[in-house]
C-alpha cells in the first residue's frame, strides 16, 4: 500500500511541491534580506519560521514536538541534534519556537538569495576543513547575536547516510563551555524516511522532535568533555532505537 501511495504522490511532488519550494524560498529569502537589513536578526527570524511552516505544509510533513517542559522559548541554548534529512531544517526552525541560528558550511553563502538571507538571519558560516578557524568564526558571530539567539549544531557534522547517529564532533560542546550556554539535546526521528540524504525521494510523513533536558558543560572541568559528549549522544540516539 505504501508503494502505491508513493507512486501516486510523484506527480504532485514534481508539479507542485518542488516548484513551490523553489518559489517560496526565493520570495521569503528576499523578504528575510530586507527585514534583516532594515530591522534585526530577530525580526528576520519570523520570515524563516513562516518559510519552514509553509514548506512542511506543502509536502506535507506533520511535526510532533515533545519535551516542551525541558526548555523555554525566552532562553538561549546551544541546540545539539542528530541530522537525518533536509527536512530537519524546516522541522526544527518552524516548530520549536526558538530564535535559531544555524552553523553551516561556508560554501552555502555563495547560493544566490539563500546565502544572503542566511547572513541576515544571523547564521554562522564556517570552514569545516579548518577546525580552529571554524571555532573563531563561531565566537566572532556570537558577539553579534541577540540574547534570545540559540545556536544550532548538527553535531555529526553531516547527514547520516543510514539513519544511525554518527560520532559527535566537539565544536558545539566547546562553544557551550566557553559561552556558558546550556546544551539542549534534540532527537529528530523519522525524517530519514521522508527524504533520505542525497536524493529527491520525497514523501509525506511525520517528524518527531524530542527535546531532552538541558546539559551544562562546566568551564572548569575540561577533562569531562568526552564524557559529556558521549552522554548527550546516547541521550539523542536512544529514542531512535525504539
Amino acid at each position: 500500500m505504501k508503494q502505491v501511495l508513493k507512486l501516486i504522490y510523484q506527480p504532485y511532488k514534481w508539479i507542485v511541491v518542488l516548484p513551490f519550494m523553489l518559489a517560496v524560498t526565493m520570495i521569503m529569502g528576499l523578504i528575510c534580506i530586507t527585514v534583516g537589513a532594515v530591522f534585526s536578526q530577530d525580526a528576520a527570524n519570523v520570515t524563516a519560521v513562516l518559510w519552514s511552516r509553509l514548506s512542511c505544509a506543502i509536502i506535507p510533513v506533520r511535526v510532533v514536538l515533545t519535551g516542551k517542559k525541558n526548555f523555554s522559548p525566552q532562553n538561549a541554548y546551544v541546540v545539539v541534534a542528530n541530522h537525518q534529512s533536509m527536512v530537519d531544517i524546516p522541522g526544527i526552525h518552524g516548530f520549536m519556537g526558538l530564535h535559531i541560528k544555524w552553523v553551516m558550511k561556508q560554501e552555502l553563502r555563495k547560493i544566490p538569495i539563500f546565502g544572503a538571507a542566511c547572513h541576515y538571519l544571523g547564521c554562522i558560516f564556517i570552514d569545516r576543513s579548518h577546525r580552529d578557524a571554524a571555532i573563531r568564526s563561531i565566537h566572532q558571530a556570537r558577539k553579534l547575536l541577540s540574547s534570545k539567539a540559540s545556536v544550532l549544531f548538527f553535531a555529526e557534522g553531516t547527514r547520516s547516510r543510514d539513519g544511525q547517529v554518527r560520532p559527535f564532533k566537539k565544536g558545539a560542546f566547546v562553544f557551550a563551555r566557553e559561552t556558558g550556554l546550556p546544551i539542549l539535546p534534540v532527537t529528530i526521528k523519522n525524517s530519514y524516511q521522508i527524504m533520505p540524504p542525497d536524493s529527491l525521494d520525497l514523501v509525506p510523513g511525520k517528524v518527531e522532535l524530542i527535546v531532552h533536558r538541558p546539559v551544562y558543560v562546566l568551564a572548569d572541568d575540561p577533562d569531562r568533555m568526552d564524557a559529556v559528549i558521549a552522554s548527550v549522544r546516547a541521550t539523542i540516539a536512544a529514542p531512535l532505537q525504539q
